[in-house]
């Protein structure tokens, strides 16, 4: 079974969600380490109670992004993590651990990338009056939600849904499909699909 951190800086919702699908064996997978960068965030108590060990950083304590990579770093090598997962993570992955990493860090994101990356992407679907949206996964590289896709899966956003309605089917979605995707990226039941 592949090792594997998480990286969150919030309330941890997807965090959860894959937490739940190791234990209920449908997602085989040994989760190693929470990577999270705001010491006052819920995820660190999801990862407390489930007995994930926390890595939590202040970035504003190092020099620089790549100081701060570093310090992860040498948390994932004790843990021999074999892929990162972000859920929720608010920072770009820097060049360092994109080159200790390399097509073995994963995001997911809501929307239907390339459509609306970046930050609050619900909202921008929403103000945008499109009629579908949905959440995608896919490999991490330097840019802003830029990285090779890897599954997809379409909401229908309802006349005068709120972001707040929206988001609530959007998480919905993410805590089945993000399990379910790692489970068959890790165990390489997609590679064919991805390869072919």
């Amino acid at each position: 079974m592949k090792n594997i951190a998480i990286f969150a800086s919030g309330n941890g919702s997807n965090f959860q969600a894959i937490v739940d699908a190791i234990e209920g064996g449908k997602l085989h997978a040994n989760l190693k380490l929470l990577v999270c960068d705001k010491p006052g965030a819920f995820v660190i108590e999801r990862a407390k109670k489930a007995d994930v060990p926390v890595y939590s950083f202040n970035p504003k304590q190092f020099a620089s992004k790549t100081a701060f990579e570093e310090a992860i770093y040498e948390q994932l090598k004790k843990c021999d993590v074999d892929y990162i997962v972000l859920a929720g993570y608010m920072r770009l992955i820097g060049a360092f651990l994109l080159e200790k990493y390399p097509g073995r860090i994963i995001n997911i994101h809501p929307s239907l990338l390339p459509a609306f990356p970046g930050k609050d992407a619900i909202a921008q679907a929403v103000s945008a009056g499109v009629k579908v949206t949905g959440v995608t996964i896919h490999f991490v590289d330097e840019g802003m939600d830029t990285g090779p896709i890897i599954a997809q899966r379409a909401v229908e956003i309802a006349d005068g849904e709120t972001e707040e309605e929206v988001a609530e089917k959007i998480h919905a979605i993410e805590h089945v499909f993000y399990p379910e995707t790692l489970e068959n990226l890790l165990n390489e039941k997609c590679w064919k699909v991805l390869e072919s």
